[in-house]
């Protein structure tokens, strides 16, 4: 089903504006890794190498103590920014850190949830989890990659936010690990018009929540 007349051509459409950039994020953050930090400070104005040289090595699960490889929940993707995940005994509800989606009811949002979909998709259900603290509904608020078949690591909090497909929410990124990047992958959607930007001056989610409690 989708919203407020979005039809399957234009669903179709917004996947196929989105494909290009599926892999953007990580060549920037690999031509960061083997050309200096200058380099990504220099594509992307206003963020410095101290800022850049933090969100690399935010973005590599595999340094984190805490990170858990776990799986999806079947069809437990419900918006463009939740999921739950398991171990095979225990199910969490993840929030996907300085990220939020358009709220049902709000254009975009069964286009993002599917997104959200396609993405975990990639890594056949397996997900890396880098868990960081409860929210005020009792969800985690994580850092989750999945692994393409090339074993390249997807950021999924960056990349819906890059695709357009949810907005960078400043309101709680400073408890993430990589609030840069986050900011960074929001310019590069802004600049491309892509996804929510689209319409520049939509209600945010959060505003929606605010006015529809």
């Amino acid at each position: 089903m989708l919203l407020d007349g979005h039809s399957d051509a234009d669903t179709h459409q917004v996947h196929d504006m989105h494909r290009p950039k599926k892999y953007v994020l990580i060549l920037l953050l690999t031509v960061l890794g083997f050309c200096g930090l200058g380099v990504l400070a220099m594509v992307i104005p206003g963020l410095t190498t101290k800022a850049a040289g933090s969100a690399l090595d935010s973005l590599m699960p595999g340094n984190k103590q805490m990170s858990k490889h776990l799986w999806l929940v079947p069809d437990s993707i419900d918006d463009g920014d939740t999921l739950r995940v398991t171990d095979g005994s225990k199910e969490t509800e993840i929030e996907l850190c300085g990220t939020d989606a358009p709220e049902p009811y709000q254009p975009m949002a069964d286009t993002a949830r599917d997104h959200l979909r396609n993405l975990v998709a990639v890594g056949n259900g397996a997900v890396i989890v880098v868990p960081i603290k409860k929210n005020r509904e009792g969800q985690t608020l994580a850092d989750v990659f999945v692994a393409d078949a090339n074993d390249n690591e997807i950021h999924l909090n960056s990349q819906m936010i890059m695709d357009g497909m949810a907005y960078h929410y400043e309101q709680e990124s400073d408890s993430c690990p990589q609030p840069d990047v986050l900011a960074m992958a929001e310019e590069i959607a802004k600049e491309q018009s892509v996804g929510v930007w689209v319409i520049p001056d939509a209600q945010k989610p959060w505003q929606y929540r605010q006015t529809n409690k």
